[in-house]
């Protein structure tokens, strides 16, 4: 073999090589590819309890329950699926009702999604930008002209969403 030639062995052994490492990286992957899981996607999916995920959406109006010690029950919502919360920790500061929230954890036996990390927006203005885009795939999220965000049926909140 000449120089050319190892060269160019060389070259398609590396290009070899990343595309099996890309290809079972992705099949490593899977479904699981997406940032966040909606409510809509939890049942659509049907996530299995143990799975380690991040959960996304609005919480719910009315939903926050708090229990002994730091526990707190919430749901979670995207208006057409709600999966309940269970966190059990401090809760950010700007957490609220009909806050943009993504929460990580796994779902429980019985149902209820187990979160050991729930992050909510920073400022007036901010939703995680792909709980933002989920919602306006689902027709539950709209940008008014000035760029403040309202419910699909028009209705204005005290959070603007």
């Amino acid at each position: 073999m000449n120089r050319k030639q190892k060269r160019l062995s060389v070259i398609g052994g590396a290009l070899l090589f990343l595309g099996v490492a890309t290809g079972l990286t992705l099949y490593a992957l899977g479904s699981r590819a997406s940032f966040f899981y909606l409510p809509t996607d939890v049942v659509a999916k049907g996530v299995a309890p143990g799975e380690r995920i991040r959960l996304g959406g609005l919480v719910g109006v009315g939903s926050i329950e708090r229990r002994q010690g730091l526990e707190v029950v919430f749901d979670v919502t995207d208006e057409v699926e709600t999966v309940q919360v269970m966190y059990n920790g401090i809760l950010p500061d700007l957490f609220r009702e009909q806050q943009g929230v993504v929460t990580e954890g796994v779902f429980g036996a019985d149902g209820t999604f187990v979160a050991d990390t729930v992050l909510a927006r920073h400022d007036e203005t901010y939703m995680p930008r792909e709980v933002a885009e989920s919602l306006k795939e689902l027709g539950m999220w709209q940008h008014a002209g000035d760029g403040d965000a309202q419910p699909a049926n028009g209705a204005a909140t005290e959070t603007g969403y």
